[in-house]
């Protein structure tokens, strides 16, 4: 190849691999709560996009769509290829006009 060599992991202590575990696992009940209150309706796709909560802003976009009611894996990403959303963006790397798109093709 290119002469790149792949990185290697750091190494953890078992204490430390444990605690980076248990993070991960928090971030993800954290996010999965963001969905169910997505679905539920009383989190707006609006109040998601202005969240400054570091645990809305690592949920993927298509994720968020898929949780809202209604909307399903195709219609998701159909709605991102229409904005204009790669499908591995996350909340937090949107632009404000990428934002701005999303809220009003919902809002049709």
């Amino acid at each position: 190849m290119y002469g790149l060599a792949m990185a290697t992991p750091p190494q953890l202590t078992p204490e430390q691999r444990a605690a980076a575990l248990a993070k991960a696992a928090e971030a993800r009940a954290a996010r999965a709560v963001i969905k169910v209150k997505l679905k539920q309706g009383t989190l707006t796709v609006a109040d998601a996009l202005a969240s400054s909560d570091p645990n809305v802003g690592k949920l993927k976009v298509v994720s968020m769509l898929e949780s809202l009611p209604g909307l399903g894996k195709v219609k998701a990403r159909k709605i991102m290829e229409e904005v204009g959303i790669a499908d591995n963006r996350k909340i937090q790397g949107l632009g404000t006009q990428q934002k701005k798109a999303l809220l009003e093709h919902l809002a049709k």
